[in-house]
């Protein structure tokens, strides 16, 4: 039987935010807040521009962070554990249902160019569960002028969000998706990383009213939230990123112990995906077969049993 490759698992110790450029409360000052976020962006460049195995794994566990806060702001109630099950525990192209389709929105955006069309738009405003504005035909001239000459990828990315507002009072989720979009095209990213969205409740974006309210693109002072909640979400999609590429590490030491034809397969879902559902095969690996190997990486303590479930399992890094 043909074992795993392991020259495909390589790792790497990902690059950390400093913690002088992670906020550790609030910042009033413009200049520093904006020197706080192209600190931490300078360091989460390091890590995009590497690529590891296991990228596509970080980007889509971050998709699932987005996604679970898009809910919130959307009204719903789906949190990380439920919209996982939407997604991976469906059959084939089943619909997911309304917090699914809000994560596909986010899976995409982990998963594309960061660039953006109509069509593509169309199909985002769908998922996201909003209704289309004629004005949305507009937004991927505007996208292509601020990727060319507007400021940098924060304020970049704030102006976007304004614009996606301006156009459509009530398409706040798109305004956040669009968001991080911008700030892969002005970094010159292959793929944007879901960073924003799971920002949209931090105490970055609390408003100084005294009432508790939340900060909205467009609002006075959005900008230097925004900054503050890049620098804070590059810091944490970093320590995931380091905890993912030690667990990524150790599926790469047993991987040689695994003898299971298709085990290469699984292998590279893992690192790919956030989550694997215990009824994965493929030509060479049988359901019967893929629940054996899980088991097996579950003992070695190679990959993790998300759901908590004695059925209908999923597993991942």
């Amino acid at each position: 039987m043909s074992r795993p490759s392991t020259a495909s698992v390589a790792t790497l110790q990902p690059p950390a935010v400093p913690a002088w450029a992670t906020p550790r409360g609030p910042v009033d000052d413009a200049a520093e807040v904006a020197f706080l976020a192209g600190a931490a962006l300078a360091s989460l460049d390091q890590l995009v521009r590497s690529a590891p195995a296991w990228a596509g794994g970080w980007r889509q566990r971050l998709a699932l962070k987005s996604a679970a806060s898009a809910c919130r702001l959307a009204g719903r109630g789906e949190g990380e554990a439920a919209l996982r099950d939407a997604w991976h525990l469906r059959k084939g192209n089943d619909d997911p249902g309304p917090g699914g389709s809000i994560l596909a929105a986010f899976r995409q955006l982990a998963a594309r160019p960061a660039a953006i069309d109509v069509d593509g738009l169309a199909w985002v405003v769908e998922r996201l569960g909003l209704r289309w504005e004629d004005a949305f035909a507009n937004i991927p001239k505007a996208f292509a002028k601020l990727t060319r000459t507007g400021p940098a990828a924060p304020f970049a990315a704030a102006a976007m969000m304004r614009h996606v507002l301006e156009s459509a009072p009530m398409a706040e989720l798109l305004a956040w998706w669009l968001g991080d979009v911008m700030v892969a095209a002005k970094l010159h990213w292959p793929r944007p990383v879901p960073l924003l969205m799971a920002q949209a409740f931090s105490p970055a974006f609390r408003a100084a009213d005294g009432r508790g309210s939340r900060l909205k693109p467009g609002e006075e002072n959005f900008e230097r939230a925004l900054c503050l909640a890049l620098a804070q979400a590059a810091a944490e999609s970093g320590r995931l990123a380091a905890d993912m590429s030690r667990r990524a590490e150790r599926l790469q030491s047993v991987a040689p112990k695994l003898r299971a034809k298709g085990a290469a397969d699984a292998i590279a879902r893992l690192l790919d995906d956030d989550a694997v559902p215990g009824t994965f095969s493929t030509k060479s690996l049988s359901r019967f077969a893929a629940r054996r190997l899980f088991e097996r990486l579950t003992a070695f303590e190679a990959v993790r049993e998300l759901s908590g479930r004695p059925a209908f399992k999923l597993y991942g890094l």
